[in-house]
């Protein structure tokens, strides 16, 4: 076990530093919202329209006044509402308009009763049923009102956002521009998938990865592909990232290695906020700044890279965007399996959580390994364990964070 120590940054300072005078990218363009799911809009949405537009009926049956409405009698009915055919004239006292769901209730009636509780001969209705004043009536702006904000500036429109707008009769959005992120990995170990193996190699795994979740987050991807353990390349693979990028991530080459040139690199183009982390996976996480760009570098281990992005740079790429919601939505859980530590730096293990009786538990996944990218297709969260936490026995609390959205789902 790693003994404690002080001598790192906190994942809290990491956090902090990084999100500090960080604010939205400027820019914006105009869009069709056929084409604006996972757009994040730049600017407040206010409804052109009441929704409903007009009182209508929430039932097949027959719209009259509250004060006609007496069992004892026979009302005779004054004509027809349909869907999108008003009745037309008025109604008179004592009688009623046959009306079908969604169609304009006559100025003159304020309630309506459904046809199964009626009776219906020649003559006209009885009422079969007690009546209350206003019942199965949707009123005019009930849903959404003229001149209201819909959504705010800095929402992402979702499956379930961008129907409504429809039903408005909005047809096009102002959104945030879309962010350009560069990618590449480092490594002269490192061979892309379909690629035979030499002896020594890998397959590349966490550049596509995280090219992955970028795509997920709607941003440009801009993939400069691996690039190998020489300080030239990489120094020409950062110069032509900061030209075409708001952010460079790289894998690999932020350890203390002999051939990671990536900090003097840095030290050259740019500038390096903090290189070292107290956080477990994900210890050799660089953040700073090139020229005209932020620079993000993640470890070269597959869960590190992923445990690191999730934690450090999905805030960030939220704050560019202009997302205002945070990025996890914590839950309290009880542990249902020890976790075995020693304090000194901040841990997120993979584990599965759920709900018993309205109550969360989680039980951690049994290898935490920082190579076992295995153990993401198991789990379904991250436990978030303090830096100065110990062993956590069964039945104590644990803070999990489920897995966003860009790890799940297609």
């Amino acid at each position: 076990m790693e003994p404690f120590t002080t001598d790192l940054l906190s994942v809290e300072a990491a956090q902090e530093l990084i999100m500090s005078g960080l604010t939205a990218l400027a820019g914006s363009e105009t869009i069709s919202i056929n084409d604006a799911l996972g757009r994040v809009t730049a600017e407040p949405i206010l409804s052109p329209i009441n929704v409903p537009g007009f009182d209508n009926s929430a039932m097949d049956g027959y719209a009259l006044r509250f004060a006609d409405a007496n069992s004892d009698l026979i009302l005779p009915v004054a004509g027809q509402a349909l869907a999108g055919k008003s009745f037309t004239g008025s109604v008179p006292k004592g009688q009623v308009v046959q009306i079908m769901t969604g169609a304009p209730v006559p100025a003159e009636c304020d309630t309506v009763i459904m046809q199964e509780q009626t009776v219906v001969n020649e003559q006209g209705i009885r009422l079969t049923a007690k009546v209350s004043l206003g019942q199965n009536i949707r009123r005019i702006g009930e849903d959404v009102l003229c001149g209201q904000t819909v959504f705010e500036a800095g929402t992402r429109m979702t499956v379930k956002d961008l129907p409504l707008l429809a039903s408005l009769g909005i047809s096009q959005l102002n959104v945030k521009r879309p962010l350009r992120i560069a990618v590449l990995s480092t490594g002269d170990e490192l061979v892309s998938a379909g690629t035979p193996l030499a002896p020594g190699q890998i397959y590349d795994t966490n550049r596509f990865a995280i090219t992955l979740m970028l795509q997920r987050l709607h941003c440009v991807v801009i993939d400069l592909g691996i690039i190998p353990d020489n300080k030239d390349s990489l120094r020409s693979a950062f110069e032509r990232a900061n030209q075409v990028a708001d952010l460079v991530i790289t894998t690999g080459g932020v350890s203390v290695g002999a051939a990671d040139y990536t900090r003097d690199i840095l030290a050259e183009c740019g500038d390096i906020t903090f290189w070292k982390l107290a956080m477990k996976p994900g210890k050799p996480f660089a953040f700073g700044r090139l020229n005209d760009s932020l620079f993000c570098g993640l470890p070269g281990n597959p869960v590190s890279a992923v445990v690191t992005f999730c934690q450090l740079v999905y805030p960030l790429i939220l704050r560019l965007q202009g997302i205002t919601a945070p990025p996890f939505s914590p839950i309290t859980a009880t542990l249902q399996t020890a976790i075995r530590r020693q304090p000194g730096r901040s841990e997120f293990q993979r584990g599965n959580y759920s709900f018993e009786q309205g109550h969360c538990q989680v039980t951690a996944d049994a290898k935490q390994g920082s190579h076992m990218f295995s153990t993401f297709s198991h789990a379904n969260c991250f436990i978030c364990i303090e830096r100065d936490r110990g062993t956590i026995l069964p039945g104590e609390s644990v803070i999990v964070q489920p897995f966003p959205d860009f790890l799940e789902g297609a």
